[in-house]
């Protein structure tokens, strides 16, 4: 039994709220699951609480309709994070601001590989959950969570966290795209951690945007810092899937609304598990200018490092 929270403890600490949205294995939009969540350190235990309830769900509403709130137990660390059960079965691991969870729910009767990043302003969460039957995707939870720790008492946090629900509402269900006419990049830092869960350094990463026709962009990525590289790739979309098809990497990607999970395999043994997520996508004609990132990068099947972080739009 822990003394003091760990790391990742006191960094997921208060209340936090979302409304993220349920998607299919093929990426249709399907229901919004309404949530509050919060973890609680207490006499050295750690336990994990959900509330809410879907709303639609379509063909999958049978399957995650719940009598119960979940409560479970975690044993709290900042390497692997032990979850106990009764409501899920499994573990995480910590990277900074990041954490890749897996895990098996038997009220949902689903595995699950949870990705949460909590941004660097330490209050908003990006969130996703995908939802396995073996090794078959189900579907998706995902979504963006904001922070609070006196919702209940203080009317001006109440108003922020319901506008902000409000908006989650109504962007939620949006496709990730990329710009289809006009060039420029998504740049920022990105923090690099080890897979042995300690920091290796920051990394400046640039993803520059030419569109080539309304559904194909040419993407050239550039790392500088604590890792370095760089390569090519023709991005192609084809509805909610897309496709990098060399010349200096290949691969293929899935999205659920404003996330795209991708798998891209580099020269030699390298290769890259993605997420990489539009926070501030909206209905309409139009692509977001902020992206978070999340990429696993495994160097033949073992993982190597992890890297993370915000980029921002700049046009050319």
């Amino acid at each position: 039994m822990a003394d003091e929270p760990s790391e990742w403890q006191r960094r997921i600490a208060g209340e936090w709220h979302g409304r993220p949205s349920l998607f299919d294995a093929d990426g249709t939009w399907r229901g919004y699951e309404d949530i509050r969540r919060s973890s609680v350190f207490e006499d050295g235990v750690t336990t994990y609480y959900m509330d809410g309830g879907l709303e639609g769900g379509g063909p999958l509403a049978g399957r995650f309709r719940l009598g119960a709130p979940f409560a479970f137990g975690v044993t709290d660390s900042d390497q692997n994070r032990i979850y106990t059960g009764p409501d899920f079965h499994g573990t995480g691991q910590p990277y900074g601001g990041f954490v890749d969870a897996h895990y098996y729910g038997p009220g949902w009767q689903v595995d699950l590989n949870t990705w949460n990043h909590v941004l660097p302003d330490g209050e908003t969460q990006v969130y996703s959950s995908v939802l396995y039957q073996g090794w078959a995707v189900v579907g998706c939870f995902n979504g963006v969570y904001r922070r609070s720790t006196d919702y209940e008492t203080n009317p001006q946090t109440r108003t922020s966290i319901d506008g902000f629900l409000g908006e989650e509402t109504r962007n939620g269900p949006t496709p990730f795209i990329l710009p289809t006419k006009a060039p420029g990049a998504f740049t920022g830092t990105c923090e690099l951690w080890g897979a042995d869960q300690k920091l290796a350094g920051e990394v400046t990463v640039t993803i520059a945007l030419r569109p080539l026709d309304l559904l194909r962009n040419r993407l050239d990525v550039t790392w500088e810092g604590a890792a370095d590289r760089r390569f090519t790739v023709d991005w192609r979309r084809d509805g909610f899937r897309s496709f990098s098809e060399g010349p200096d990497a290949w691969g293929n990607a899935q999205a659920y609304g404003r996330a795209n999970y991708l798998s891209l395999h580099l020269p030699g043994a390298w290769k890259i598990k993605g997420r990489e997520f539009v926070v501030d996508a909206a209905p309409g004609m139009s692509a977001g200018r902020t992206l978070t990132v999340v990429y696993e990068i495994f160097d033949g099947a073992v993982l190597h490092s992890v890297l993370h972080g915000v980029l921002n739009w700049e046009a050319a």
